[in-house]
């Protein structure tokens, strides 16, 4: 049941006798609308006794204007019985009899035992099984209660819908209507009546069925109406019972409505009126302020294309962007939808691309005149503001490859470079006809070398002139790029400081539109108190705002300024620039930000320009290779001397020394060049003197030459450690005589002319060296070639005994062996001063070529091994030959053995002089070995004993001959000769 607090109690009615409470109703208010009929509420249809039973009882229909027992609001009764609710609401009675009304608790009684649960405890247990019975009973087997309300709904449901498909379906249409003639032909068929308008029974009869159809059709929708009342009656009388409680709220709140507008209309007309008209002004003020300064505004942004023009006609590049960028801002910002401006930002995109063209065109024509001006002009930077302010330009329009133009430009001045030095120095010789010869390097190859020199150092200066005046030109452009990559960074840091301030402070400061509006919103305070905080936020807010932000109109009219400044002949490009470059400059953040290029694309610029120097040294280095190709081409530089190398290869590695310098880039195109010369050079070189060493051995005689004193100082000098070349002494100088033998850490080498001059060889390959270290490895290799074919010619010569057919020797004599091997002794002595002097030109990953000279000594010691075999092979051919014939007979001492002592007595005089006296030792017991074994073979033959006997004693004899004249020998008296080894051990 719905709240019936603002009902009041009901009253028994005075003139009725049925005991009905009625509610009391003011006739004046109470204003019944025409309402339509509801059908009776009876579930059952209307007929028979049941109709009878109905009439009796108040109808809905027939008293829908007298007070019923339906338009009671409390049914006592029901409201106490209902089986529906589970409970009755506890403010019943308490809502409509007082809080006084209420339930007491009623006091347990003093004779009546507690019962608990306790008690039941053994019934619950005695009837647990047959309960659990009965509930799986009740389970299985529905109830029969259940069943007939099923049943019956079923059934009335059923019976509805049968009664309901009687009426026709005509009346179910949601569009039935009367008016429509067909839908009325088809309710009403006229053809059951009489048309001729008389009244028959039949006419009667016919009226009466249809209107008794109409009535039965009207009682099954009525009924069925009713049903759904019924089944929703809780509902519909819970709405009708709210009806009224609601009229009575709306009533109060009308009247409550009305008093609060009657106060509100007091209040605005004598508390609002006049603050809201000082309001209306003060915005009106503002607003005309406001157009005022719009005004100017426009007018500023109309002089901006002269402006433009004036700053383009002086050159202030950096001015006409700064200015053309605040203008479309401005267009963007406040004159945006300004019908006059329609096409100024077309027109100012247009003056921007402009700028674009003549920027690069400037830049251009800039590169061009910088690069190709006089190197013999001073190392400024010319025209230095002009180039930062186009650099600046065309970084904030984003023309990132204007270090393309430049590279462009830079080329095309190197080869004039080297174009306009020949041409000078062509100019200077008179040999050269330019008329006939006209190639650049044809006339460089007419040239000497001097002459030609000489232009490849002009080269070399002029182009380092070249690379100091574009490092300068680009050290500018690299502060302007650092520059502007630092302002992004300073704008950045700006930015986060500002949002951290916003994030900061919870309130920031309104500007005059904001707190004007605040006041029209203000909430919680008085009017008063709120044009006082107003006032407080517009003081503190215009003070932050004029100290620390510039916004596009003052940008504008500072650009304007400038423009007008240019325009009267002032060039203000670095200061403009700068002030372009700060984080709350002209442009402001936002515009400056979306202009300049990112940092990560200014990095890139930075190291282009880094790059682009590099590209420099190369161009620089390529034209140097041009010149050196180009006299080159014919072989000249392969014929050139080795001091004439060295001074050209001097030339270019300070060349290469200065530009690494300079540019920080180790360029290789110049030295690979060099290189490549130098190869060729080496190749020469080396062929030269090989082909020397080649004349020299297959002319020399093998025989012991003097020693001419400068080779002795020569030998002396290495050995001090000087590995060079002396210098020529002029000819006044006094002669001296030559030497013997050559004198070389107290020891004496006879030697022949061609060794000699094979010493001077390798120190010319070693003064090369120290000129040229590039070429070391290749040096050295060629120096190990060189002694391996004097190693091997040599043993061709004399232990093959070439040189009796090359040079005509009658026979190789032990003189001749002995003098080729002291030669190659000294050669093997100086192997290890060469190879400590090429270690000290390498470096610790080349030392692997060093093996070479490990291969050479070797072949030279067993070279010289071959030789010292060979002159005991000489004696050994001599005993065999000779002691066949051997016989132990008297005279003594025997033919044979004089005859032994006579061939020991002619090597020792070849070979005494030549060779020193340990080798001299080892060599004659070598040969007395060798003796020693033919004579024990022959004493064998004959049967001669060491038994004392006469034959004994005369071989004893031989023997001691034999002693007395080996030691007789210079140097070999302390030879242990041991002769007695001749005779077989007895067993």
């Amino acid at each position: 049941m719905a709240s019936h607090s603002s009902s009041p109690v009901p009253h028994p009615s005075s003139g009725g006798s049925e005991g009905i409470f009625r509610k009391d109703r003011d006739p004046s208010s109470r204003q019944y609308r025409p309402v339509h009929s509801l059908p009776d509420v009876c579930p059952k249809e209307p007929t028979g006794e049941a109709t009878r039973g109905l009439c009796e009882g108040p109808s809905v229909v027939a008293d829908q204007h007298r007070w019923t027992v339906y338009n009671s609001k409390v049914n006592l009764p029901a409201a106490l019985n209902d089986p529906r609710l589970a409970k009755r609401e506890s403010d019943f009675f308490t809502k409509s009899w007082g809080l006084d009304f209420a339930e007491t608790e009623v006091m347990p009684s003093f004779y009546l035992p507690n019962i608990t649960k306790e008690h039941f405890g053994p019934y619950l247990q005695e009837t647990a099984q047959r309960e659990k019975i009965h509930e799986r009973c009740k389970n299985i087997c529905p109830n029969k209660d259940e069943l007939d309300t099923v049943s019956s709904i079923t059934n009335n449901h059923d019976k509805s819908r049968t009664e309901l498909e009687q009426v026709p379906k005509i009346f179910m249409k949601p569009d039935f209507a009367l008016d429509d003639p067909a839908t009325f032909n088809a309710v009403l068929p006229w053809s059951h009546f009489n048309s001729a308008g008389r009244k028959s029974s039949r006419d009667m009869a016919s009226s009466r069925l249809l209107q008794e159809k109409l009535s039965h059709y009207l009682d099954v929708v009525e009924v069925s109406i009713a049903r759904q009342i019924s089944l929703r009656s809780e509902a519909f009388f819970h709405a009708m019972s709210s009806q009224h409680e609601l009229q009575d709220h709306l009533t109060e709140t009308a009247r409550a409505v009305a008093v609060l507008r009657g106060r509100t209309a007091a209040i605005e007309r004598i508390m609002c009126e006049g603050p809201l008209r000082a309001l209306r002004q003060a915005l009106t003020r503002s607003n005309c302020a406001r157009l005022h300064n719009k005004l100017k505004l426009m007018a500023a942004v109309h002089q901006s294309q002269p402006t433009v023009q004036l700053l383009l006609s002086t050159s202030e590049f950096v001015g006409a962007l700064e200015l053309i960028a605040t203008t479309k801002e401005v267009l963007q910002q406040e004159l945006q939808g300004i019908h006059s401006f329609r096409h100024l930002g077309s027109q100012l995109c247009e003056m921007e691309k402009l700028i674009d063209k003549m920027m690069v065109e400037d830049f251009s024509m800039y590169s061009r005149s910088d690069l190709s001006r006089s190197l013999e002009d001073d190392g400024q930077v010319m025209e230095k503001d002009r180039l930062e302010s186009l650099v600046f330009g065309l970084l904030r329009q984003r023309k990132l490859d204007f270090l393309d133009i430049y590279s462009d430009e830079m080329i095309l001045a190197a080869k004039s470079i080297v174009t306009q030095s020949v041409v000078d120095s062509v100019s200077q010789i008179e040999e050269i006809d330019t008329d006939i010869v006209t190639k650049l390097a044809d006339q460089m190859r007419l040239m000497t070398f001097p002459q030609w020199f000489e232009l490849l150092k002009s080269v070399f200066e002029n182009f380092i002139l070249f690379l100091k005046r574009i490092k300068a030109t680009l050290s500018v452009v690299r502060n302007v790029v650092l520059e502007a990559l630092d302002s992004n960074q300073k704008s950045r840091l700006l930015e986060r400081a500002a949002a951290g301030g916003l994030a900061e402070a919870p309130g920031t400061p309104l500007n005059q539109g904001e707190a004007e509006l605040a006041y029209l919103t203000h909430e919680g305070l008085f009017i008063s108190d709120a044009l006082n905080d107003a006032q407080l936020h517009l003081g503190a807010g215009g003070g932050q705002e004029q100290s620390s932000t510039v916004g596009p109109r003052q940008a504008l009219s500072r650009l304007d300024g400038c423009g007008s400044d240019s325009a009267s002949g002032t060039t203000e490009s670095s200061s403009s620039r700068e002030h372009a470059f700060q984080p709350g400059g002209s442009a402001g953040i936002s515009s400056s930000e979306d202009m300049m290029p990112s940092d990560l694309e200014l990095g890139r610029v930075a190291n282009n320009i880094q790059e682009l120097l590099y590209t420099a040294s190369d161009v620089s280095h390529d034209r140097c290779v041009k010149v050196l190709m180009a006299r080159a081409k014919d072989g000249s530089l392969e014929r050139l001397s080795s001091a004439e190398f060295v001074f050209l290869s001097q030339a270019v590695e300070g060349f290469v020394r200065d530009t690494e310098e300079l540019c920080c880039r180790r360029s290789v195109s110049l030295r690979g060049a060099l290189q490549s010369q130098a190869n060729r050079f080496v190749h020469r070189f080396h062929e030269e003197r090989k082909t020397k060493l080649s004349l020299l051995l297959d002319n020399e005689r093998w025989k012991q030459a003097e020693v001419p004193a400068e080779f002795q100082d020569l030998v002396n000098s290495i050995a001090d450690g000087r590995i060079t070349l002396p210098e020529r002494k002029p000819q006044g100088t006094e002669e001296r005589k030559p030497s013997d033998y050559l004198h070389i850490d107290g020891q004496k080498y006879a030697v022949v002319g061609t060794v000699l001059l094979l010493i001077r060889i390798f120190l010319e390959y070693c003064q090369c060296v120290n000129d040229i270290p590039s070429i070391s490895t290749d040096m050295l290799t060629r120096l190990s070639d060189l002694l391996k074919h004097f190693n091997s010619r040599s043993c061709q010569l004399v232990l093959g005994a070439g040189a009796l057919q090359v040079v005509g020797l009658k026979t190789i004599t032990t003189k001749n062996l002995a003098l080729a091997s002291r030669c190659l002794q000294l050669v093997v002595h100086y192997i290890p001063v060469i190879r400590a002097h090429f270690e000290t030109k390498l470096t610790p990953k080349q030392y692997s070529v060093l093996r070479h000279f490990d291969h050479i000594t070797k072949d030279y010691s067993d070279h010289i091994a071959e030789i010292s075999a060979k002159l005991v092979s000489i004696m050994d051919s001599m005993f065999e030959k000779v002691l066949s014939k051997y016989e132990v007979k008297a005279p003594m001492p025997s033919a044979c053995f004089r005859n032994v002592c006579k061939q020991m007595a002619k090597m020792h005089e070849a070979l005494y002089e030549l060779l020193p006296e340990e080798q001299a030792q080892m060599l004659f017991l070598r040969i007395n070995a060798s003796l020693k074994i033919h004579l024990k073979r022959q004493l064998a033959r004959l049967g001669v004993h060491h038994d004392g006997g006469p034959q004994h004693g005369l071989v004893t004899v031989d023997v001691a001959f034999y002693t007395e004249n080996v030691q007789s020998l210079r140097t070999l008296e302390k030879l242990d000769l041991n002769m007695a080894e001749i005779w077989e051990q007895k067993r």
